[in-house]
């Protein structure tokens, strides 16, 4: 059984840092892609970044150079490092993983869910 915990998140000013993580069990993530999406208050889920079985990452556009993941292969964790937050971060970030070798943009692609993280950025 796949199982998605995700830890961090909280409270942070504009322009602040955070770090989620992500927990894999069930699954190796070396050879899985794993994806993070947010969901704020009457919107959409929307794709943050993923990173590939081979480590290749990749990010939205609004996120580039601000949100970076990595992996642990050792812990089977990965982490999303968020710098420059923004009030219009603010939202519940979950991560994702899915059994293929290439990630998707699309929240549909990926059948297994972490419970979600509040992430809070104030003005």
């Amino acid at each position: 059984q796949v199982q998605l915990v995700e830890s961090g998140g909280g409270l942070v000013q504009t322009g602040g840092s955070l770090t989620l993580s992500c927990a894999a069990s069930g699954l190796s993530i070396g050879s899985s892609s794993i994806g993070w999406f947010r969901q704020a208050p009457g919107k959409e889920r929307e794709f943050v970044v993923a990173i590939n079985w081979s480590g290749t990452t990749y990010s939205a556009e609004a996120m580039k150079g601000r949100f970076t993941t990595s992996r642990d292969k050792e812990k089977n964790t990965v982490t999303l490092q968020m710098n420059s937050l923004k009030p219009e971060d603010t939202a519940v970030y979950y991560c994702g993983a899915r059994d293929h070798p290439y990630g998707s943009k699309s929240g549909d692609d990926w059948p297994y869910w972490g419970r979600g993280n509040q992430v809070t950025v104030s003005s």
